[in-house]
């Protein structure tokens, strides 16, 4: 069960990063590249938590992933509500 739901949340992290991807496309704006990138990430994350034997979430590498991903949600929030001169 546990890697039939990690199988979902990473197809819908991969499929948030598509639809994310079509506006930064559209629009030209960083702030969905970011959140694309993000989602991407996240989804790559849960394919290798799920087909590695011995994977855990509390690895440091696992964890360095979804500290990135996150990092890059805060950046692109960041970025997109600063003040311009």
């Amino acid at each position: 069960m546990n890697q039939m739901l990690s199988g979902a949340i990473a197809v819908s992290s991969l499929l948030a990063g598509l639809f994310f991807l079509r506006f930064w496309r559209s629009s030209g704006d960083r702030f969905f590249l970011y959140f694309a990138l993000s989602f991407a990430l996240e989804g790559l994350n849960r394919i290798a938590l799920g087909l590695l034997v011995d994977a855990s979430e509390n690895n440091p590498l696992f964890y360095s992933v979804r500290v990135v991903a996150y990092g890059l949600i805060v950046v692109a929030i960041w970025q997109k509500n600063r003040r311009r001169p």
